[in-house]
């Protein structure tokens, strides 16, 4: 099974970018299925449902998110009803929405999609180990292929539930800084990951936001009206190869485009 994992996408250049290429990409890495984080999709804070949708109809199979998926609040009613989106697991008791949800590949085959957040330098929210392991307890057995969407900050915490989850998932796949690391690796029992699989938006720029405000922020201290950069963008994230049979990942390579023009 071939997957293609994408980081943040981020804004409407991210979204024109993933409009442009997802049916080309298909084909071309012939994929079995596409994730992506969307969180960042609308305006570069949050997802709204028109935009949820606009990715779901691109060719984008499953949506995770994390931290700012509550930002547009159209778009609750629509996380309780569509199985091709899911919200951090271990939030509070009660929000709208679900932590992971399975996709049928074909007939007998389907992948399940988790999704988590970080605790350290975060908002508040259930620890995400312990999270974990209950959803694991969830999922149906005969579901050897689980994905996770790591949504946190400090690279110590992706690093550790990888390795608390090693042999349990398939790949552990950090999102959230859209920086895309260099550290894909295949842990001792089979556990896919990556630190950060990097953001779908703009280049230049500080995270997908135009410079300027950004660093006239760090130099003067005082608050500053964000805008979404323009310019080329980069679809970028991570691709892997997993064993059906038994979960485990037989490769992981990070992957990117050249810069797309005219997003």
């Amino acid at each position: 099974m071939r997957i293609l994992f994408l980081g943040d996408i981020f804004g409407r250049p991210g979204r024109k970018g993933i409009a442009l290429k997802m049916t080309d990409l298909r084909k071309r890495l012939s994929l079995d299925l596409i994730v992506a984080n969307g969180e960042n999709a609308s305006s570069g804070v949050g997802l709204s449902l028109k935009n949820a949708k606009e990715l779901l109809g691109c060719g984008i199979d499953i949506l995770t998110s994390g931290n700012h998926i509550w930002k547009f609040q159209n778009i609750y009613s629509y996380l309780n009803t569509c199985d091709k989106i899911v919200r951090p697991a271990n939030v509070a008791e009660g929000a709208p929405g679900r932590g992971w949800t399975s996709f049928q590949i074909r007939e007998g085959l389907s992948v399940a999609v988790v999704n988590l957040q970080g605790r350290t330098f975060m908002s508040a929210c259930e620890c995400p180990f312990r999270g974990a392991d209950k959803i694991l307890e969830e999922i149906p057995s005969e579901i050897k292929v689980i994905l996770v969407d790591f949504h946190a900050e400090a690279t110590s915490e992706k690093q550790c539930l990888s390795r608390y989850l090693d042999g349990r998932v398939s790949a552990v796949l950090g999102t959230h800084t859209h920086v895309q690391t260099n550290d894909a690796r295949i842990l001792e029992n089979g556990c896919g990951y990556i630190t950060d699989a990097g953001m779908c938006g703009p280049v230049d720029s500080c995270l997908g936001l135009a410079p300027g405000p950004v660093i006239k922020r760090f130099v003067t201290g005082l608050p500053q009206k964000w805008r979404v950069a323009g310019g080329p963008v980069e679809l970028q994230g991570v691709v892997l190869d997993i064993d059906e049979e038994t979960g485990k990942t037989v490769s992981i390579d990070v992957w990117k485009t050249d810069p797309i023009i005219g997003c």
